[in-house]
């Protein structure tokens, strides 16, 4: 995506997308929460449920939790550098 001049999207666009890209960011971490409840309760509850039950279920958790954790990093390393770009293209702007 080029930063400025044809093609740049506008400050407008730059804004929205910041704005989506945090809501998504949102639901990530409220995503991981459940996860991390979820895996405390299959922990708590280990004893009433057979073995092999309980590691699937864990397994399972284990991978959405690590899957959460990669979206999120990316998401987070996506809307700093969009940050950056807001700030360029604001400074660039003169003060109506």
């Amino acid at each position: 995506m080029p930063e400025d001049g044809a093609g740049a999207p506008t400050l407008d666009s730059i804004e929205s997308t910041l704005t989506d890209g945090y809501a998504e960011a949102l639901a990530l971490e409220a995503e991981r929460t459940r996860i991390e409840r979820r895996l405390g309760e299959v922990a708590r509850d280990a004893g009433e449920v057979s073995a092999h039950s309980v590691a699937a279920e864990l397994s399972e958790l284990s991978e959405r939790l690590d899957r959460a954790d990669g979206e999120l990093s990316r998401l987070r390393g996506l809307l700093h550098k969009l940050q950056v770009v807001r700030r360029r293209r604001r400074a660039a702007t003169p003060a109506s």
